[in-house]
């Protein structure tokens, strides 16, 4: 008996803390969830994933654990990923390693026709302002503030038929242009648009390919993004409740017609916003 409290003993100075992850393999394009409980006497730092570092949070329901949210770029390739946690133990940096699987989306492909300004702009004053808008919105992205505005589980942004999923290729007018980086919900003109969960707003602008947007801080690295809208309701900087009303779809910016087009970032991937918003609804705030 004395022998087995040793070994346990051992065991547990040895593990220091409990890792759970939500799945053992996981599509391009989607986020993985990694949980930490029975923490004991160590500092948790990061996730390393190849040359990206994601930071890990205090639990949102939770004390005693923390959490790391894992996105997996779209562009990722089906592979094994070794996932690289750093910590501090009696002031001794220490790492631990998972394996999380990466397979294909194996995503559908659709072709749309645009006015041509759209596709291919030649005006080197669109190109600049295309640059100058992109680097932008990738300023945002990165910023990662350390506290969370989430206090209940995600919301739609509108309840409405969805016509065009994450994560299809685009062929505009015949020329390949990437992937439907979220997803489009139908949307006559002026329909309203909610927020989806507390957030402080980060952009109110009209961009010239997504149009009218709004994008929202959600603290922690995640935000979510509302294109193409008619009118707005909210200003940046801004503090908006879940279920707010941010403003009116649209047809504004490269698009065939008027729809929401609502995506996600996590740490500054694009990720699949629905499958985000189940894994954060299901996993992190399952029964709030």
């Amino acid at each position: 008996m004395r022998l087995v409290l040793l070994f346990f003993l051992l065991l547990t100075s040895l593990f220091a803390f409990d890792v759970k992850l939500s799945t053992d393999e996981v599509a391009n394009g989607k986020t993985a969830l990694i949980e930490f409980s029975s923490v004991r006497d160590v500092k948790l730092q990061k996730v390393v994933v190849g040359k990206k570092a994601f930071q890990i949070f205090a639990h949102p329901l939770d004390a005693t654990k923390k959490y790391a949210l894992i996105p997996v770029s779209y562009y990722d390739k089906p592979e094994e990923k070794k996932l690289t946690i750093e910590y501090l133990k009696s002031g001794k940096k220490e790492v631990k390693t998972l394996k999380l699987k990466v397979v294909s989306g194996e995503y559908a492909q659709e072709e749309i026709v645009v006015d041509a300004k759209k596709v291919n702009p030649k005006s080197k004053a669109v190109l600049k302002r295309i640059s100058q808008e992109y680097k932008e919105a990738m300023r945002i992205y990165g910023t990662i503030t350390p506290k969370s505005y989430i206090k209940k589980p995600f919301i739609l942004p509108l309840e409405s038929k969805i016509t065009s999923d994450f994560g299809k290729a685009r062929v505009y007018n015949g020329s390949l242009k990437g992937y439907h980086s979220g997803t489009d919900f139908r949307a006559s003109m002026g329909t309203p648009i909610i927020a989806a969960n507390d957030a402080k707003v980060a952009l109110v602008k009209e961009r010239f390919y997504s149009g009218g947007t709004v994008l929202l801080n959600h603290g922690e690295g995640i935000y979510t993004c509302y294109f193409h809208m008619s009118k707005f309701f909210v200003k940046e900087g801004e503090m908006v409740k879940r279920g707010d009303l941010l403003g009116l779809s649209g047809a504004s910016g490269r698009v065939t017609g008027p729809h929401l087009h609502f995506s996600a970032r996590i740490a500054g991937v694009q990720v699949d916003p629905l499958q985000l918003i189940k894994l954060i609804n299901t996993k992190l705030l399952q029964g709030n």
